[in-house]
């Protein structure tokens, strides 16, 4: 999440007029993330998100987006749902952007996990890969290996200011994925950004998954492969074998991953590494003038990746 589009209070107080959520209270940007324009809504009928669909988002996605949220909660898992307009619209226009209201979700995210959150999150991504099931739009994978290259050639020129010999790391990376990718692994919708950020926890106990906005179909297992990227590395980024472990095998109690799919994990790892790597680069030098956002370092998933590099076989990861 981030603020890239002002929008006035006299806009937003017109625009829910368009809705029956009350009158507005206050808003606050939200600084978190880099996608979207977030804003925390407090009416008088409660707390709700609101999220400006920026640039790089395509329009022609969002029925997927507000879609999706409405098919998984349908099926149990618990996740935002889009607050429809008295027209029966969930999607309007503010500030000139594309604008969704979700309803806002009890929790917070946890900044240092231990291997019980890492359980419970691997727990609740087979449950949504579950779920997605039957949904019946489909979304291709824009950030998977075929978008990879524009992204490295995006940075490559600025990329060894970041760090010494970083292009050339991500070069020979990339052939390896292009090379070695896996194309007949179990497939379907995946949310492709699950970090910590992206998953509230209440008492304890995971109560919920939020941002969709790169949800996608896509191999299953590459979503499992981000989340240990995202939540099973130290704060030194060592990977923690306990937290791998918990992650697996909760998944694994859920949803049992194939043969194929388990020895193709530590590509798969190294593959949304570099995804990670690319795009966390990209937006490190190119932040626009004026917007409330905090980029990520990318260097962190230089260091995950190098990493993946030297792994020779899934139990690494804690793959009984």
């Amino acid at each position: 999440m981030a603020v890239y589009t002002d929008v006035t209070a006299e806009d937003l107080s017109a625009h829910l007029t368009r809705y029956d959520i009350g009158e507005l209270l206050s808003f606050k940007g939200i600084a978190e993330g880099v996608e979207n324009s977030n804003f925390l809504l407090h009416t008088t009928a409660g707390t709700f998100i609101l999220t400006l669909y920026e640039k790089r988002v395509d329009p022609a996605d969002l029925p997927f987006f507000v879609g999706l949220m409405e098919h998984l909660a349908a099926r149990g898992l618990t996740c935002p749902q889009p607050v429809k307009m008295r027209s029966g619209e969930a999607l309007g226009e503010l500030a000139g952007r594309p604008a969704a209201i979700v309803t806002f979700l009890e929790g917070m995210w946890i900044r240092r996990p231990q291997v019980h959150h890492c359980a419970a999150v691997g727990k609740a991504l087979a449950e949504l890969h579950l779920a997605g099931e039957g949904f019946a739009i489909r979304r291709p994978n824009a950030l998977s290996v075929p978008g990879w290259r524009p992204l490295y050639e995006h940075a490559r020129d600025r990329a060894d200011t970041v760090a010494n010999g970083l292009a050339a790391t991500m070069a020979g990376e990339l052939d390896h994925c292009e090379r070695h990718w896996p194309k007949d692994l179990p497939a379907g919708v995946i949310h492709a950004d699950l970090f910590n950020d992206n998953v509230f926890f209440l008492q304890n106990r995971l109560s919920g998954l939020i941002d969709f906005y790169f949800a996608c179909n896509d191999i299953l297992a590459y979503d499992l492969a981000i989340c240990l990227n995202a939540w099973c590395f130290s704060q030194d980024y060592e990977f923690d074998f306990a937290k791998g472990s918990a992650m697996i095998a909760a998944y694994q109690a859920v949803r049992p991953l194939s043969q194929a799919e388990k020895a193709a994990l530590p590509l798969l790892a190294r593959g949304s590494a570099l995804r990670f790597l690319l795009t966390r680069l990209v937006d490190w030098l190119n932040v626009p003038p004026g917007a409330v956002v905090t980029p990520k370092d990318p260097l962190e998933y230089l260091k995950k990746l190098r990493f993946h590099q030297k792994v020779g076989s899934p139990t690494e990861y804690g793959l009984a």
